[in-house]
């Protein structure tokens, strides 16, 4: 199959799901069509599968949010100590903190 868009995100994009169909082949010996043909996994199965993956999903969310808060949390206090370095009081700050 020749990929038509000129769209780099895209490109990227499948070039990513492309690697994981080979990750899942390896590591479950069989391709999802193989799977549905050899009747290794049902409707059910597979929206079982959605719903975990989803589940993940959300777990990473909520994991990245924390991240960045920290960030900021982290940017805000080397903010301040900048301000401090330099002689500043900081008291025009005072509206953003």
């Amino acid at each position: 199959m020749k990929i038509k868009t000129e769209d780099k995100i895209v490109q990227q994009v499948l070039r990513k799901m492309d690697e994981r169909s080979l990750i899942g082949q390896k590591k479950y010996g069989a391709t999802m069509m193989k799977e549905i043909e050899g009747r290794e996994k049902d409707l059910d199965t597979f929206l079982i599968d959605v719903q975990e993956e989803l589940m993940d999903a959300l777990l990473y969310i909520e994991a990245a949010r924390r991240c960045l808060t920290d960030e900021i949390e982290e940017s805000m206090i080397n903010r301040i100590n900048v301000i401090g370095q330099n002689g500043n009081t900081g008291e025009h700050y005072e509206k953003i903190f």
